[in-house]
């Protein structure tokens, strides 16, 4: 199936006017044999370097098992160590909006963690919970204190729908491993979330509910939040309120059922020109939104949303700084739902927040350049964790990792730090069950598309390339650390 769909891909970049050639340069190395349909990265590893030194990887995701193995490839003698206790850590979680409309199953983006392990790499399946940068040294829950030379945290971060009154949830997840708690609520009664994997099968289950009830004649309503946090996948609260709109469609259901997006924000994305080219799409599909509301609780039985909806007013003349005060104003609403998606608030895990690395916003403060510690220069942190002002995808990480490796490598050699991230993000944009607008942008907050195409269009092309590219390149690229 894959090498059909890059056959396809390959045969409208012509009709396009792109030759494969230019193609492949534009995707770079590590997507040219997915263009060829090899299913393996062909891009070489940077030149292999003798010098030594003990690396600590705190998380075996895909950022963390991707630097584990360019870190491999790239050094002669390589000590490197990974502390990660899920055995589901490097799962495809992108793919997981594709489960939550149908289009995939659950078993297609899940990986196991062992099978992705770098030959020589050491994997601790503990989790890292003290850090003394001062010392050089990390502790796991097991009790282990390990001593480094240099450590890159790539933890990831953890889903907290516990923060939503009414669900009766506990404590944080992540989006792998065991979610007992949340799926006792989250999943049933028209509750449904893709940011974990069991949710993502299940809001498929709860979307088909919803579509049976629609196409049987009754009036219903579909609900997609976005919380006031910083979350992964910015564009997935959207994705799949598109594939739910698709799916209407699909099953002539659509014009009994009203769909309604209510974002913290106050814009569709943040990058303008995305921005008025989803609300288009909007407009198109007769989706609504409602800026400004956040999740703040959920009647499970009831079937009722609170948000608490926030604006600013003007308030009174300062005489001093000859202007208006700005006045913040709140109010508590109440939505019925019969569908409801849920983005949660995300944040970073507390041991790492509340630990010399941390923040007082939990993330893992570094140059945003050079993905370095801003107090600890032998520290670096990537992906989610990473606090930078955007980047939190996979496709973000594919440019981190990259940086983080060949920088570390400059610091053991004693060379100044090159490497630099550009602030490159990529959200392949989910409008349809077959289109896509890849949304591509930097620090510039501008639309940086690879490709010499518009990038606010939506393209069949593009779903191609979500649907059949980027999980084995990053199967077989990232993970292999060469793509």
């Amino acid at each position: 199936m894959m090498k059909e769909g890059m056959e396809l891909i390959d045969a409208h970049f012509k009709g396009e006017g792109v030759s494969r050639r230019d193609a492949m340069k534009m995707f770079g190395a590590g997507g040219a044999a997915m263009l060829m349909g090899s299913g393996v990265a062909t891009e070489a590893s940077a030149s292999s370097s003798a010098v030594k030194a003990k690396i600590v990887i705190i998380g075996g995701g895909l950022a963390g098992m991707s630097t584990a193995a360019r870190l491999t490839n790239s050094l002669d003698n390589p000590d490197i160590t990974v502390i990660e206790p899920g055995d589901l850590a490097t799962s495809y979680q992108p793919g997981q909006t594709l489960v939550g409309a149908g289009i995939w199953e659950k078993d297609a983006v899940m990986y196991n963690t062992k099978d992705f392990i770098p030959s020589g790499v050491t994997v601790i399946k503990e989790k890292a919970v003290e850090f003394d940068p001062d010392n050089n040294s990390v502790t796991t829950s097991g009790g282990k204190t390990l001593k480094y030379d240099y450590m890159v945290v790539a933890a990831g971060l953890k889903l907290d729908y516990a923060r939503i009154q009414g669900l009766g949830i506990e404590g944080t997840i992540t989006s792998t491993g065991a979610h007992d708690n949340v799926s006792r609520v989250i999943g049933k009664n028209g509750i449904a979330s893709i940011y974990f994997q069991q949710g993502s099968a299940d809001t498929w289950r709860e979307m088909q509910k919803f579509i049976a009830d629609a196409k049987s004649g009754k009036r219903v309503k579909g609900i997609f939040t976005h919380p006031n946090t910083p979350i992964k996948c910015g564009g997935a609260p959207k994705k799949i309120m598109y594939l739910t709109d698709a799916r209407l469609r699909e099953a002539g259901a659509r014009e009994n059922a009203e769909l309604s997006f209510y974002p913290n924000g106050s814009k569709m994305f943040g990058v303008q020109e995305y921005h008025d080219a989803i609300v288009n799409q909007f407009e198109a599909r007769d989706m609504k939104w409602n800026y400004r509301h956040n999740l703040v609780g959920v009647d499970p039985k009831e079937k009722v949303a609170t948000f608490t909806r926030h604006w600013q007013e003007k308030g009174e003349w300062d005489e001093d700084l000859e202007e208006y005060s700005i006045v913040m104003r709140a109010e508590t609403v109440k939505k019925e739902f019969d569908f409801l998606h849920i983005t949660p608030p995300m944040k970073a895990a507390e041991e790492i927040g509340n630990s010399p690395i941390g923040s007082s916003k939990g993330w893992v403060p570094v140059n945003k350049e050079s993905l370095q510690h801003v107090k600890y220069p032998n520290v670096f942190a990537l992906g989610d964790i990473a606090a930078v002002p955007m980047g939190k995808t996979g496709g973000s990480a594919r440019k981190q990792y990259k940086v983080v490796v060949d920088n570390i490598i400059a610091m053991m050699e004693g060379q100044e730090l090159t490497a630099k991230y550009a602030g490159y993000t990529v959200c392949p944009l989910i409008t349809s069950i077959g289109t896509v607008m890849l949304a591509e942008f930097n620090w510039t907050k501008k639309p940086t598309p690879s490709f010499p195409l518009d990038p606010t269009q939506e393209r069949w092309i593009w779903w191609l390339l979500k649907v059949y590219a980027l999980k084995p390149m990053t199967q077989y690229g990232m993970l292999s650390g060469r793509a």
